[in-house]
């Protein structure tokens, strides 16, 4: 406590306090959002993680600081010291700073898939293979859900969902992927499916209009995947149910340039961490094993209960 305490005491360390509230920052993000000398945001953030108020992530060659969900004492404090942030100098220009970060994420993830669009399936058949783990996704749908394909893409997913469930809702952010999807949709005669234009932390639906919502493979192209969360728990009913499909944790760099991946892959523990924190409980999971070349792939399905 006593060194958590002393870590904010720094009105430097208070401002990263307040950035790192809204997710996962590099040093050079700090050092754009906060206009200082990387080795004075180095030593700041050192004594932060000694005092154990934020952790680091290595993710190749880069590493990514958040704040840390396992201290009890900051965690009791957290929200009185978070709305006290608006006093101190420099907040609102931290907050734009935080926004342009998260923007640039979202138009670099935009932009690659408007890009591939038209040869995405290609691309995606040998890299993640949906048909090796989908009966663990559709499983999970009933007749009579209305279910939301979060990222849908070019609708991988769109003709099996079509036939098990009442209504299909599939949102993208980028008007390619949607067109191709469209395509699909109209070749295979699919009459219960809508498409949106959205981004998955700001889904364009309605509070508790969903009987299940579907992120496969999206995840590690979110901005802030926090934010994905609380997102879906907005959108999916009290008892509702949300299934996650994405990679564990891997060091391939030449995966993460090859799909342009955000983050490389996430832990168990971490997703369970964001799922409980969302309110949902978490029902089931399993493992996939692509292949040896390839990153492993979880499917956690989870339950709204509040």
């Amino acid at each position: 406590m006593v060194a958590e305490l002393k870590a904010l005491s720094d009105p430097t360390r208070l401002r990263l306090v307040g950035i790192l509230a809204n997710g996962e920052f590099t040093v050079q993000d700090l050092v754009s959002i906060l206009e200082m000398g990387q080795s004075r945001i180095s030593r700041h953030l050192k004594i932060m993680v000694d005092a154990e108020l934020c952790t680091v992530r290595h993710q190749g060659t880069w590493s990514y600081f958040q704040l840390n969900g396992q201290s009890r004492f900051f965690h009791t404090i957290r929200q009185p010291v978070l709305e006290s942030m608006v006093n101190i100098d420099g907040f609102e220009q931290d907050q734009a700073g935080v926004a342009r970060i998260l923007n640039d994420r979202m138009q670099k993830s935009r932009q690659f898939f408007d890009q591939h669009a038209r040869h995405w399936d290609e691309l995606a058949a040998d890299l993640v293979p949906v048909e090796r783990y989908m009966e663990a996704i559709l499983t999970e749908v009933d007749k009579a859900d209305t279910v939301v394909d979060v990222g849908v893409g070019t609708g991988r997913l769109l003709t099996a969902l079509s036939s098990r469930s009442a209504q299909v809702i599939g949102v993208d952010h980028s008007s390619p992927m949607l067109d191709e999807a469209k395509a699909r949709i109209d070749r295979d005669g699919l009459g219960n499916i809508e498409l949106r234009l959205g981004e998955m932390s700001h889904l364009p639906l309605a509070d508790s209009s969903a009987d299940c919502a579907i992120v496969n493979m999206v995840l590690h192209h979110a901005a802030n995947p926090q934010t994905v969360f609380s997102e879906l728990s907005r959108v999916v009913k009290n008892g509702g149910k949300v299934v996650i499909a994405d990679l564990l944790e891997h060091d391939l760099d030449w995966f993460r340039e090859r799909m342009a991946d955000q983050w490389m892959g996430f832990s168990r523990a971490e997703v369970k961490q964001w799922l409980s924190a969302a309110g949902f409980k978490l029902l089931k999971e399993s493992q996939y094993e692509l292949n040896q070349n390839l990153p492993s792939v979880f499917v956690m399905t989870a339950e709204k209960y509040n």
